[in-house]
């Protein structure tokens, strides 16, 4: 993903604009394009800075933190519960929240469900008893 336009530039295209002229000769003028002129003009109007907004993941408290507690209390008594059922049970107490925000409140505490078992590779298989070995067949006589 690219950087945004410095702060510098996009003040000097608002205040381009804001002196009078139109938004496609201040494109041409800047080397920019029209759509990100309009883009700075409203978000100063709105904002009062055409600063672009910050980039990124961030790293902002969990939704579901409130609810820790219950949450984890739900998990011991029935581990295997899916995303949707505890999406369904919290909508059931008011909170309604998407399957995203539940998996990222079980990454961040580091609980995770395996659907089966780790497999014993040396092992046996668990199918019957192995065949026996192979009897000599003698020839015809």
């Amino acid at each position: 993903m690219g950087r945004p336009y410095s702060l510098d530039l996009r003040d000097r295209v608002v205040a381009s604009v804001e002196g009078g002229r139109s938004c496609r000769e201040t494109a041409r003028l800047f080397g920019v394009s029209v759509a990100s002129v309009v883009k700075w003009s409203q978000r100063k109007r709105r904002t009062g800075s055409a600063a672009a907004s910050p980039m990124g993941w961030r790293n902002r408290p969990l939704r579901l933190a409130g609810e820790r507690a219950w949450l984890l209390e739900r998990l011991a008594a029935q581990p295997d519960l899916t995303l949707r059922g505890v999406q369904g049970e919290l909508a059931a107490r008011g909170m309604r929240v998407s399957c995203k925000a539940i998996w990222n409140f079980f990454r961040a505490e580091k609980l995770t469900f395996k659907k089966k078992p780790a497999r014993r590779r040396a092992g046996s298989t668990g199918r019957g008893a192995s065949a026996g070995p192979m009897e000599e067949v003698s020839g015809p006589d």
